[in-house]
């Protein structure tokens, strides 16, 4: 008769977890070590650009640009205004119980211009960007293009990442400015129908408040923009030669980008506070 086949010892979990847990840990060291290197990268090319304007890419420049800024500005605008719309009447509706209907533009002004413009914009341009980045650096690494670059005596730092990180360093605060505009510009249009606020009174009174808050969004934008570009850039050249890799890598670089984003944004906030902005 056939003996029954004993059962498998059970495993400890606690070790498994741990281990899990230790090289989570690695990967993110290593994953922060490489965007670290990959920034110096940056800024080490865009010095010798600097130095000798010759070496920029400026055609590559202007067509990344086009790209991830110009054909961004419809969605971007259109996000921002409906923002706008639903924070001028969800407001509306809770304020007016305490008479306090005027203290929807301040609402309006510190949400948009200090937090969700910025904020909505680059996760946007995460999800759009980042993908691009890696998908376009990834098929030419599958096909060896950037291999046969190298033989080319061709930098694949100053020819690749360098013209797409600073478009997005120059178009990303542009579309978080237009953002701020069509967010202000729907809020105004709801406090308008809902409030009977008036364009001219909701822009004094956006004008007593609102300088300071530009100025908090604005100064996250170039941040945001080179954590994005850098991480879709990275993600592309650590592609292997298969569609798989493909496509791993890069759903991996959009949760990683839009991650990065968020949690910069709250680093930013505590910083703000800590200092008084």
């Amino acid at each position: 008769m056939p003996r029954p086949t004993p059962p498998a010892p059970a495993r400890d979990r606690i070790p498994e977890a741990l281990e899990r847990l230790g090289r989570a840990a690695e990967e993110i060291a290593r994953l922060l070590r490489d965007l670290t290197a990959y920034l110096g990268l940056f800024v080490l090319r865009l010095g010798a650009a600097i130095m000798r304007p010759r070496r920029l890419p400026l055609t590559a420049l202007v067509h990344h640009c086009q790209q991830v800024g110009l054909n961004a500005v419809p969605i971007v605008v259109l996000m921002a205004f409906l923002i706008g719309v639903v924070l001028a009447f969800q407001g509306a509706t809770q304020l007016r119980r305490f008479g306090a209907d005027v203290f929807v533009v301040d609402l309006i002004a510190i949400s948009v211009l200090r937090e969700l413009g910025v904020l909505l914009t680059a996760i946007i341009v995460a999800g759009r960007t980042a993908s691009a980045f890696t998908a376009q650096l990834g098929a030419m690494k599958m096909r060896e293009e950037i291999d046969a670059m190298r033989t080319l005596a061709i930098d694949p730092a100053e020819a690749l990442i360098l013209p797409r990180v600073l478009a997005l360093v120059i178009t990303l605060p542009v579309l978080t400015l237009l953002a701020n505009v069509a967010g202000l510009a729907g809020g105004a249009l709801m406090a308008w129908i809902d409030l009977g606020i008036s364009p001219a009174m909701f822009r004094t009174r956006l004008l007593e408040s609102s300088v300071d808050h530009v100025t908090v969004g604005m100064l996250k934008a170039p941040v945001f923009a080179v954590v994005i570009g850098l991480i879709g850039c990275h993600a592309g050249m650590q592609v292997q030669g298969s569609t798989d890799s493909l496509g791993r890598l890069t759903s991996a670089s959009v949760v990683r980008a839009i991650f990065a984003v968020i949690l910069i944004d709250a680093l930013f906030s505590i910083f703000y506070s800590e200092v008084g902005l």
